[in-house]
């Protein structure tokens, strides 16, 4: 459960949620979006588009990929050449008659990437958007969230694989504990820690470290 928890996210911003598996990431992330309601307190100023991915798409529907972003285009009034145009960019044009039920986990993504952009919000949620896409999919995403951000659109993020790591300005908030604390930002300064762990402990370490929002280079081996 999160309580006491405060926070602003500026227009045109991008903020990355981090935090170890359980800790309320998700939750943060639907209160944000409006899917889910704040015991107490309120969500002020919420853009009037929402586009929001979960980190796993719902895919046990009668539906195929075609008639399913084709529905949710008219329930939000959407053009239909916005859904062409983020089929062809996520390059999942070739699953659009595929069943939802039959697509591959990173097909997945794709389709739910694609029902959250293609509405021209002004919020976007997406979590753990990088799981399961393929190379150049995943490679291209950075580079659209800035550019997204760059248009004004306000961006949360959360994000095992660190790939959004590089994006300048980026904000971080880190979930631990009930709370939400935000980090230093990208424009803000580092400084390097060397830590000695057990070869055998290395791995869980450096994942402890970057889901709670640090940065991790190994040496070669």
């Amino acid at each position: 459960m999160l309580r006491d928890v405060t926070l602003s996210l500026p227009p045109g911003g991008v903020t990355e949620v981090t935090g170890r598996n359980g800790a309320g990431k998700s939750t943060l992330l639907r209160v944000i979006a409006g899917l889910r309601r704040p015991r107490r307190g309120v969500v002020k100023d919420r853009p009037g588009r929402v586009g929001y991915a979960p980190e796993r798409f719902p895919v046990d529907q009668p539906f195929t990929v075609r008639t399913y972003l084709g529905h949710m285009a008219a329930i939000r009034r959407v053009p239909a050449d916005a859904v062409g145009t983020w089929v062809q960019r996520l390059g999942c044009d070739h699953l659009l008659d595929v069943r939802l039920p039959e697509l591959s986990k990173g097909s997945a993504q794709k389709v739910g990437l694609t029902q959250a952009l293609m509405g021209d919000p002004g919020l976007l949620i997406l979590d753990e958007p990088f799981a399961g896409l393929d190379a150049a999919t995943r490679d291209a995403l950075p580079e659209l969230i800035s550019e997204l951000a760059t248009g004004g659109t306000t961006v949360v993020v959360s994000d095992h694989q660190r790939c959004t790591e590089a994006l300048p300005g980026i904000d971080r908030l880190h979930v631990a504990d009930g709370t939400v604390t935000r980090l230093a930002s990208a424009g803000a300064p580092w400084t390097l820690l060397e830590v000695e762990v057990p070869e055998d402990e290395a791995d869980t370490v450096e994942t402890k470290l970057r889901a709670d929002g640090y940065r991790v280079r190994r040496p070669e081996r």
